[in-house]
């Protein structure tokens, strides 16, 4: 193994002009809510008027969570009468869906799976009232792994069990004839792979430490990984399940119920975030950085918003479906629920390190009505121009195409 220190990977993307954030350096930003885990609860508003406007945003540091900073950065909460304070940056998931939970943020990116999960299993009332992006993810190795099949006995890092990243992932594995597996060790010759859970700023070092052999995870841990020369993209997760959802915008029910105004004002905001980021990513990607909502610097974060037309990623097979003409990331709002359905079906099949029982008897119908409140953007997305805006059907309706 390549005994490469953190604090040697960090110098070397630092020669290279590119710095790529560790956990410690995430937890030493200044936006920081939460440090390892930690939950540190926001101070209350006072007055009963304003507060009843606010709307505390919880958010890592992806590109995924873009139209919600976004839209915090153009004022655009404002002038949809919703009074967000600077969103909070937390540094895993486990630590975002704890902060959701316990009430110190109110709206959330998080992962669709991981929402199915707190709704069903954990009995929380969160409400999905929007997509916040589509695709946005990939697959990335060490640079002389030219093939999945060679990941076999190898071991892999996704950024949680329930992620849709975990569920490409396995796809991808067992299209080759691999086997995931979430304890003991990887075999080659049992063609099996190893997965572990790992925060999505811990993967770039460990990949240059060699501790793993790749990771799947949204940008710009990839686009990092690609300029800095210690990996590169094997698949992208759009090319295994056409503009797949990945996180998705997440409220507690309460606030539907309690103060649908607000609610639908800050729908509006995202969606006109989500037109804005769509016409202008490179726009995006500045206001991002520049504003310090993401840590990494200006050309990761750009090239994980605008590089996805390279023929390179054809010609080595990270595109494997042209024809489908993705973007390596998009953003689209509209929540579908052939998407919902099949989720819940390729969840029922993946492997995790936890409990699938809430899954059983679990129609897909049903759960997608409980889980999912389309209304607010649907009505937003009308506004700010329509489903065609948005490279979306006018129907509304889709059929999921899966082909890893």
């Amino acid at each position: 193994m390549n005994e490469l220190t953190r604090t040697d990977f960090l110098r070397r993307t630092a020669a290279a002009g590119i710095t790529v954030a560790s956990a410690s350096v995430l937890a030493a930003c200044g936006n920081s809510g939460v440090d390892g885990g930690s939950l540190v609860r926001p101070t209350s508003t006072n007055g009963a008027k304003a507060s009843d406007r606010v709307v505390k945003v919880g958010y890592l540091p992806i590109t995924d969570a873009t139209p919600l900073l976004v839209a915090h950065a153009d004022g655009l909460y404002d002038r949809h009468g919703v009074d967000v304070p600077r969103p909070t940056l937390l540094r895993s998931w486990p630590a975002l869906a704890e902060a959701f939970q316990g009430g110190a943020v109110d709206a959330v990116h998080i992962l669709m799976p991981l929402a199915l999960q707190l709704r069903f299993q954990r009995r929380f009332p969160a409400k999905v009232i929007a997509w916040n992006h589509t695709n946005g993810s990939a697959l990335t190795v060490r640079p002389q792994v030219v093939s999945v099949r060679e990941l076999a006995g190898q071991t892999v890092a996704i950024p949680g069990w329930f992620s849709v990243h975990n569920i490409a992932l396995q796809m991808i594995l067992r299209a080759e004839g691999l086997t995931a597996i979430v304890s003991g060790d990887a075999s080659r010759t049992a063609k099996s792979v190893k997965l572990i859970v790992m925060a999505p700023p811990d993967m770039p070092p460990a990949l240059a430490q060699g501790s793993i052999a790749g990771y799947i995870v949204a940008d710009p841990f990839n686009a990092a990984a690609e300029l800095s020369g210690i990996g590169k993209i094997l698949r992208f997760s759009g090319d295994v399940w056409r503009d797949h959802a990945c996180c998705v915008v997440a409220v507690d029910e309460r606030l539907l119920e309690e103060r649908p105004d607000v609610a639908a004002g800050f729908v509006g905001a995202v969606v006109d975030a989500q037109r804005a980021t769509r016409e202008d990513p490179a726009r995006a990607a500045a206001t991002l950085t520049q504003q310090r909502y993401l840590p990494q610097p200006d050309p990761v974060v750009k090239w994980a918003l605008t590089h996805d037309a390279d023929p390179a990623y054809t010609r080595d097979a990270a595109i494997t479906h042209p024809r489908w003409r993705e973007r390596r990331i998009d953003f689209q709002g509209y929540p579908f629920p052939s998407y919902t359905a099949a989720l819940i079906e390729q969840l029922r099949t993946t492997v995790v390190d936890g409990d699938l029982s809430f899954l059983d008897g679990l129609d897909a119908a049903d759960a997608h009505a409980e889980l999912v409140d389309d209304a607010l953007v649907r009505r937003a997305i009308e506004a700010a121009g329509g489903a065609r805006a948005f490279g979306l059907p006018d129907s509304y309706r889709r059929h999921e195409e899966i082909a890893p």
